[in-house]
């Protein structure tokens, strides 16, 4: 066999390994899509289930279980994530800047440090934090607390994305800037900022999609509730703990919402990661058309 026939015969080989070891990687994934979508669809297919509170534990055929349902995890979700990117976003998009444009600056080191530390942070020791810094001073479990606790985990994602998005951008922008006698803080804001914004978009879906799979902070923090709770100044329920809560309870019916919470949510997370990845296809597109 000839040389490059040898090579052929190792790059196909090799190829071929790469798709076995992708495919294995994929089945784990493949299986628990598969035994969620045919464990939770026969209770996401009621309407009543994203809008309906939780009722009593009842038997399977109780008649009420099909009037069962997670809104009030759905609204508790949606309110303590919107909380939590409200702080989260502006504070990590300006941190991101500040790595990206001041990268010798006295402190740019110590942030940088801090975020990859806080992004490897276990989420139990978080929500213990916020748990000891909010809930024992205050003698109560709020959504407020909660929110504050994904705010933590989602700050370091939003600040590492930024700064890499920021970094993309061509030092000319900076200089076209600087040379028309602005600013660096304006350049930075009103300039550089808007060229990355697709990139800082992507970061800041992808930190609201670990925020709104976490369960562990809101065990110490927003608690649940079994009712819907719209006052962020307590108890309130999130999707992740009606899935944590409900599946070890011996009651069929809501061992049948955690499972259809549990596809809501994985269908959310899905959703908001398929968004982030057009918006980076786009920012690919518009920088391959300049």
């Amino acid at each position: 066999m000839s040389r490059n026939g040898r090579r052929l015969y190792a790059n196909g080989a090799w190829l071929g390994l790469m798709y076995v070891l992708t495919l294995l990687a994929l089945i784990p994934l493949a299986l628990v899509l598969w035994f969620t979508v045919t464990k939770g669809l026969p209770s996401v297919i009621h309407p009543q289930f994203f809008f309906n509170a939780e009722l009593p534990p009842c038997e399977p055929r109780c008649p009420e279980v099909s009037n069962a349902g997670v809104g009030h995890a759905i609204a508790g979700t949606g309110i303590m994530v919107g909380i939590a990117s409200l702080i989260a976003i502006p504070v990590g998009v300006l941190g991101g800047i500040y790595l990206a444009e001041y990268t010798v600056a006295r402190w740019s080191n110590w942030v940088r440090l801090g975020s990859d530390v806080m992004v490897g942070t276990p989420s139990i020791a978080i929500g213990l934090f916020i748990y000891a810094f909010l809930v024992v001073p205050f003698h109560h479990f709020s959504a407020l607390s909660g929110a504050v606790a994904l705010s933590v985990l989602m700050l370091p994602i939003v600040t590492r994305t930024t700064e890499g998005a920021v970094a993309l951008i061509p030092n000319g922008l900076r200089e076209s800037g600087l040379a028309l006698g602005l600013p660096r803080w304006r350049v930075s804001l009103q300039l550089i900022l808007p060229a990355a914004a697709p990139g800082v978009i992507t970061g800041a879906l992808l930190a609201v999609a670990r925020a709104a799979g976490e369960t562990a902070p809101l065990l110490f923090t927003a608690f649940g509730a079994h009712l819907l709770q719209l006052d962020p100044n307590g108890p309130m329920q999130a999707l992740p703990m009606t899935v944590y809560q409900y599946a070890l309870l011996p009651y069929k019916s809501l061992q049948d919402q955690a499972w259809g919470a549990a596809l809501v949510l994985i269908v959310l997370v899905l959703g908001i990661n398929l968004v982030s990845r057009w918006v980076l296809r786009r920012q690919i597109a518009l920088a391959g058309q300049l």
